[in-house]
């Protein structure tokens, strides 16, 4: 079984140029990428199902001749169905599960000549922004297995900056792209709202708070995946046309001079850390010295609001996971076979009436809306990706009196207790507090990164998150290029790496 010796060296169009002009064959990328797996999956378990046969055997055969011919490449256990292998979205419940037709998104990834090896851990659904599934175990990180990886791409985000992969799938509906990113050290582009395709099985995620797209740790693999799977798929309710240029042409273009605006301020509840602030100070002074226009200033919406509302759409969809996971199974699903995190979000949910819900909808349009205004006067919104750096495992599990609350309401309807405002503003500063940022831009829609510029004294990454106007990827490609030739992150490799 061989390998090929440079594997890590190269990103995902490196590869696949070797690849093209014959210095390397499909399938040694595919065992150098297997190899890698094997070796750093025990320390990290970023890879939860794995298809190696399968992979082997369709890098033996004729694979599409398109950008990323022969690279080795690995989905998310959440959204991006695959026929014929197991998808179980963090739950098991849906273990031995297997979905009969692929995703749209499934299809344009393997389209562009990717051959996939198998999936990555996700948090039950999606739900929290750390990746420690009880079904499946937490994700660590490769810069520090003590600590989490974020979420919801947490998996893919270890298995990307450890180098079992050069880019692999994920999904974003509070963060879940760019919050990985930051706390492994990648680069994350989530796009904008109807970029890339949801379906068949939904029509939008998360009432179109949330896209999928690729965690990568060059730039131009980024843009080149996002050639490759963006536009129109029949049925999805957010679409965007395919734009007249490609936006890998955008990479390396001069961004001219930008006007941006920063804050480190918390828009939802909780604090910033410290380092996280110094981060956002380092990048405000590297973007200046590349010529661009800073200026402090941040919108005005009510964020202990937003919060809520998030919340009640959050809760809801939660309820729908678990009635959709029922309907898939073909049976009820008993107490313990799902998270009683799961199980509490079902359960309120359950409790606000379907006005409600629309009702948290439109003040969540409304707060997105001055958002979308005050992102009107500037290129570019700088924000730190997430409230503090990597975190300690089990940072977001109840404790005390709150996992007794957790374990009580999870099992027994409380009924109008549960929509309490005083419980839900707790909720929200629990939840909020790690990322009191990316989620107000998956409300808003726009294109939201996450780039990798600065590390603690610890050596643990810290990501900073540059945003631009509605379907104006452009701009943040061609910043985020200028900052990678600036100050490079490509050999910026973590301890537990290939």
């Amino acid at each position: 079984m061989a390998g090929f010796a440079e594997y890590t060296k190269h990103d995902a169009l490196g590869l696949a140029g070797l690849v093209e002009k014959k210095e390397v064959t499909p399938l040694e990328l595919v065992d150098s990428a297997i190899d890698a797996i094997e070796r750093l999956n025990p320390q990290l378990n970023a890879v939860i199902h794995t298809f190696y046969d399968r992979a082997r055997e369709a890098a033996r055969g004729e694979l599409p001749a398109g950008p990323f011919r022969g690279v080795p490449f690995l989905f998310k256990d959440l959204l991006t169905a695959y026929a014929g292998e197991e998808m179980c979205s963090g739950a098991g419940f849906y273990r031995g599960w297997k979905p009969a037709k692929n995703s749209e998104l499934a299809n344009r990834y393997l389209a562009s000549g990717v051959v996939l090896l198998g999936k990555t851990n996700t948090p039950e659904f999606g739900l929290v922004p750390t990746t420690e599934p009880k079904a499946f175990g937490p994700t660590r990180n490769p810069w520090d297995t003590s600590r989490t990886t974020g979420g919801s791409s947490g998996g893919t985000g270890a298995a990307v900056a450890s180098r079992m992969v050069p880019m692999a799938g994920g999904g974003d509906g509070g963060g879940s792209i760019r919050i990985p990113s930051a706390m492994n050290g990648i680069f994350g582009l989530k796009p904008t709202r109807g970029r890339t395709p949801v379906g068949p099985a939904e029509s939008e995620g998360w009432h179109g708070f949330a896209i999928e797209h690729v965690l990568t740790r060059s730039v131009r693999d980024s843009a080149a995946m996002l050639d490759a799977t963006c536009g129109p798929f029949l049925g999805d309710f957010h679409y965007l046309p395919k734009p007249h240029g490609k936006f890998l042409d955008e990479v390396g273009k001069d961004p001219g001079k930008l006007r941006i605006a920063y804050s480190a301020e918390p828009f939802l509840p909780g604090e910033v850390h410290t380092e996280c602030r110094r981060a956002i100070a380092e990048t405000v002074r590297k973007l200046e010295a590349l010529g661009h226009e800073c200026i402090e200033a941040r919108p005005n919406f009510d964020g202990l609001a937003f919060s809520r509302n998030f919340l009640v759409m959050a809760a809801a969809y939660s309820w729908v996971n678990i009635k959709e996971a029922e309907d898939t199974r073909g049976r009820k699903a008993q107490f313990g076979e799902f998270e009683e995190r799961t199980w509490l979000a079902a359960r309120m949910g359950d409790v606000f009436s379907a006005g409600e819900f629309v009702y948290a909808i439109r003040r969540l349009q409304e707060a997105a809306r001055e958002v979308l205004l005050f992102c009107e006067d500037y290129d570019v919104v700088l924000n730190p990706t997430t409230g503090a750096p990597p975190q300690k495992l089990g940072f977001l599990d109840a404790k005390g009196v709150n996992a007794v609350i957790e374990k009580v309401a999870s099992r027994i309807p409380l009924g109008p207790l549960m929509k309490n405002g005083a419980a839900l503003d707790a909720n929200a500063a629990e939840v909020f507090s790690f990322i009191p940022h990316p989620p107000v831009y998956n409300v808003t829609g726009q294109p939201s990164m996450s780039v990798p510029l600065y590390w603690t004294d610890e050596h643990l990454p810290v990501g900073s998150m540059f945003t631009a106007k509605f379907g104006d990827e452009a701009t943040l490609l061609r910043l985020a290029a200028q900052l990678e030739a600036a100050h490079p992150w490509a050999d910026k490799k973590p301890p537990v790496s290939a």
